[in-house]
Formats: C-alpha cells, sequence, structure tokens
C-alpha cells in the first residue's frame, strides 16, 4: 500500500521505485521532550524496581541465615545436652558398679579370720581423721563426753554395722 502511492507519483516519469529511505527526520521539540521524558521516567521505574527486588533479597537472606543460624545452634546444645547426659549416666554406672565391687570385697574380707578386727581400726582410723577435721574447719565444736573411750565408739559402730549385716 505505501509503495503504490510512490509508485504512482512517479509513473509519470517513467520511474520505478523499489527502495526508499527516509533520512533527517526532525521531529517537534514538544514530541522529543515527550520522548525523553517518558524514557528518563521508564529508566527510573526500573532502578526503583530493581532496587526493591535487591533489598527484598536480601532481607530473605538475611532472615535465612538467621533462621539457619538459630536451628544450627538448638541443634548444637541439644547435641551438647545429650552428650553430657550419655557422660553423667556412664559416669553414674561406673560408680556404682566400683561401689558394688568395693563392697564385695570389704564384705569378702570381713568373713576373713581378722577381718572384723581390720573393720574396727578402719572405722576407728576414719573417726579420728573426720573428727580432727572438724576441728580444723569449725570455731564450736560439740564433744562426746567419752572422747577418751574411742574404742567404745568403735564397738558401738561395730555393732551397728553387724546389726546392719544381720538384717
Amino acid at each position: 500500500m505505501r509503495n503504490e502511492a510512490i509508485d504512482k507519483a512517479s509513473e509519470p516519469w517513467g520511474l520505478k521505485i523499489t527502495r526508499y529511505e527516509i533520512r533527517n527526520i526532525e521531529p517537534p521539540q514538544s514530541v522529543k521532550d515527550a520522548l525523553e521524558k517518558q524514557m528518563r521516567a521508564e529508566c527510573e521505574r526500573r532502578a526503583v524496581v530493581a532496587k526493591s527486588e535487591g533489598d527484598r533479597e536480601a532481607k530473605v537472606n538475611v532472615s535465612m541465615g538467621e533462621k539457619q543460624e538459630a536451628i544450627n545452634w538448638s541443634e548444637g546444645e541439644k547435641m551438647k545436652r545429650i552428650n553430657e547426659a550419655e557422660g553423667k549416666a556412664r559416669e553414674i554406672e561406673l560408680v556404682a558398679n566400683a561401689t558394688a565391687e568395693g563392697l564385695k570385697k570389704v564384705a569378702e574380707a570381713i568373713s576373713l579370720p581378722g577381718g572384723k578386727d581390720a573393720v574396727s581400726l578402719r572405722v576407728a582410723e576414719q573417726w579420728v581423721k573426720e573428727f580432727g577435721n572438724l576441728a580444723k574447719e569449725n570455731n564450736t565444736m560439740i564433744i562426746p563426753s567419752n572422747l577418751a573411750d574411742i574404742s567404745g565408739t568403735v564397738a558401738g559402730l561395730t555393732k551397728v554395722f553387724e546389726q546392719t549385716r544381720q538384717s
């Protein structure tokens, strides 16, 4: 259709136009200003959108990092508590086994000849040691009236021990 108008205008001259080129189009200044404003507005709009998308991604990344940090911290704390609990349980088990083994050996030793005398001597030693520790730490002490009779105290403790053993 565009070529028809050109062909019609060039026909009286005997020309056939197959190609044409438009040069130096000068739009009015108002059109230039409007196009420039439109272009500037579009650039500013894209900049605002890009900035807001960048801000949003930054906030998402920060929150994801904080979330992962909290998860890692809580899992670490959980594992720490589990390890501590397992360690305490193992410690209790080892102490109980050692105590049971020690008591078994003490019971065996008491049944041997002279075993009761050894227990009496050990009780007396412990009593003297602990009494000495009390004297070092306290300003006020209650002293038994029969302090000179350590053998009586040991005999009393031995009697309690035998009654406990019989029951």
